[in-house]
């Protein structure tokens, strides 16, 4: 695993991207913006997953002007997401943390600067939000909706921010299937220093989602790219974060949480495995300490597995171990096992604190 890049710490509220910062999770509320109460109750939905920024999509004055209520009855840094109209941006702008415009379709130039000008007076970044499909035309008629040309669009909308003497940047290269998007931020990534907000954009629903951006984002995220990430799913709110979070996790780049090891399904298992990892999984979520625990189901690996983990299952015929560290501190029915090693885990995560 590569060491990450060194960028520029920026903040969103009071979150810092970039630098040293921990990875950050995004998502997004599907509610009408307007409709204020749905709006907040999820946002707090995801918070309480584990969001660290929220965005919501601004496509009217309307919505612009609930920013103001919502921002009140939130705890989590919140982005206006701005298409087509500059003048949403203005009014957002004096409500949230951060504005993210799409350059491909926020229209003349002079619309950006005043853009800047009203996060400039709010000391507030700005998301470069480049989609492949919906690059300005002088990137698409040369490149096509490519790699090279989101990269040039970032490029060329970097320069045009810097050129105002605005460097409170993050940038974002989004398209919807997975080689692209890996290309795109790698080719950028050496050219500038500033964040990276990570995504698949349109990736689908939690199967393929899933999978895009584990691939996608995971891959990246190995090079030593990304300072913040954004997991998108046509689904409900909270598996963006849980997906999220997990390939963050599982790319080394947090050790935040319990990682489960347990065996595949085969003939030589001893014991109802999967009901047991199950129970594991749910009861053992809360956690945040840094445990790696395994429950493996007969003899091949189960004590190899154990000896390395913290705590571990060892599964035998109707009975099985409790280890802790490599040493076993039980020998119990199967019916009792998991109770006892759900105790373990949260004396050893305690212990830890």
């Amino acid at each position: 695993m590569n060491e990450r890049y060194p960028t520029k710490k920026i903040f969103v509220g009071n979150v810092a991207v970039g630098g040293d910062a921990p990875i950050s999770v995004q998502s997004m509320t599907y509610s009408d913006t307007k409709n204020i109460e749905a709006t907040v109750e999820q946002i707090n939905r995801l918070h309480f997953a584990g969001c660290d920024i929220v965005r919501v999509a601004v496509p009217d004055m309307e919505d612009a002007l609930a920013l103001q209520e919502i921002k009140k009855r939130i705890a989590i840094p919140l982005v206006a997401d701005i298409h087509f109209n500059y003048r949403l941006a203005l009014e957002a702008a004096k409500w949230v943390d951060c504005i993210r415009f799409n350059p491909g379709n926020i229209g003349e130039k002079s619309r950006v600067k005043e853009i800047v000008k009203a996060c400039r007076e709010r000391n507030l970044p700005i998301r470069i939000g480049v989609n492949a499909g919906s690059l300005e035309k002088e990137f698409e008629q040369k490149y096509g909706a490519s790699a090279q040309g989101m990269v040039e669009s970032a490029l060329y909308n970097i320069k045009f921010l810097e050129d105002l003497g605005f460097e409170d940047i993050k940038i974002s290269l989004k398209a919807s299937d997975v080689n692209r998007t890996v290309d795109a931020y790698r080719m950028l990534r050496p050219l500038v220093d500033y964040p990276f907000h990570l995504g698949v954009t349109e990736a689908g629903t939690i199967f393929h989602a899933t999978i895009k951006s584990a691939i996608g984002l995971g891959a990246l995220l190995l090079d030593g790219i990304g300072d913040t990430m954004r997991v998108s799913i046509t689904g409900e709110l909270e598996e963006e974060i849980k997906v999220a979070k997990a390939i963050i996790k599982d790319s080394g780049r947090s050790r935040e949480g319990v990682n489960i090891i347990s065996c595949p399904t085969c003939g030589r298992i001893e014991a109802d495995l999967v009901s047991a990892v199950a129970q594991v999984e749910k009861r053992t979520a809360h956690i945040k300490a840094p445990l790696d625990i395994s429950v493996m189901g007969c003899a091949v690996n189960a004590i190899g597995e154990a000896k390395h983990a913290d705590v571990a299952i060892a599964y035998g015929k109707n009975s099985g171990l409790i280890m802790v560290k490599g040493e076993v501190v039980a020998k119990l029915p199967e019916d009792q096992l998991v109770d006892r090693f759900i105790d373990e885990v949260e004396k050893f995560a305690n212990n830890l604190k």
